[in-house]
């Protein structure tokens, strides 16, 4: 088991990594940040994506959906968003939120590797 300062270097060492965060999306406060850059602002995007995860799971509800989110892909020109639910006891009602530069990225080892890390996760 990791603590969330060891899943973020880890998220950081994933290839393409431009930022990293574990939210709670009850509050949409970031626990803890790494990288990122004037384009990308952490707690900002924390904020924000929790208002994705919200919505998605309103959705799911609304649909009578008896599932889990595995994960949320936001694709741009030059950015992967990759939005990863923690599954976790002790991680209930977080995600890891990593942010990748499209052309440095394999976004198939880059979701392995962030479930890698989320099932590590202790918080």
């Amino acid at each position: 088991m990791t603590n969330i300062d060891i899943s973020l270097k880890e998220m950081m060492g994933i290839d393409g990594a431009l930022g990293a965060c574990v939210v709670d999306y009850g509050s949409g406060m970031a626990l803890g940040t790494l990288g990122g850059s004037k384009d990308l602002d952490l707690p900002v995007a924390a904020a924000g994506n929790t208002e994705v995860v919200k919505a998605k799971l309103r959705t799911m509800e609304s649909l009578q959906l008896k599932d889990a989110i595995e994960d949320i892909l936001i694709t741009l020109g030059s950015q992967y968003h990759i939005i990863r639910p923690v599954t976790g006891r002790s991680g209930k009602g977080l995600f890891l939120y990593l942010a990748l530069d499209r052309n440095r990225s394999n976004l198939a080892m880059a979701r392995h590797q962030l479930k890698s890390i989320e099932e590590r996760l202790e918080v």
